[in-house]
């Protein structure tokens, strides 16, 4: 006997944007309290997103997070081009981010800072990810 449904997956279903509401982390203290939404909670999930490894936590969904550690001893010919690549992978998988433009680069001794900007639902956002090399 199959349960009766009332066609109810017949009728159209609306869909309703989540929030981006979210617990506020404070990246300097190591704690979480209180709560941050719009842009300071893009930032943070921009933050979170380009500090996951993906693929290493079984928690976070495959398209979540960002493949750097193939970078770790590579030339800066290679690493360049590949973080540019890399960092707008794993940012467009929110959708909230639609764009992922600006890109400047520094190479210091070990390292590549990668500066760029993020175009999302709620505004612009600089932001800057470190890869060692």
């Amino acid at each position: 006997m199959t349960p009766n449904t009332n066609n109810i997956l017949l009728e159209e279903q609306e869909i309703e944007e989540q929030t981006s509401r979210t617990y506020c982390l404070n990246i300097e203290k190591n704690t979480i309290s209180g709560y941050c939404d719009g842009i300071e909670a893009m930032k943070q999930a921009i933050y979170c997103i380009l500090n996951t490894e993906r693929f290493e936590h079984l928690i976070y969904s495959w398209n979540y997070g960002i493949e750097s550690n193939h970078l770790i001893g590579e030339s800066t010919t290679f690493v360049i081009p590949e973080i540019e690549r890399i960092i707008m992978e794993a940012l467009l998988q929110d959708t909230r981010i639609t764009e992922v433009t600006n890109f400047q680069f520094e190479v210091n001794k070990n390292q590549v800072i990668a500066k760029f900007s993020a175009i999302t639902a709620v505004g612009e956002i600089n932001a800057e990810k470190v890869v060692e090399i």
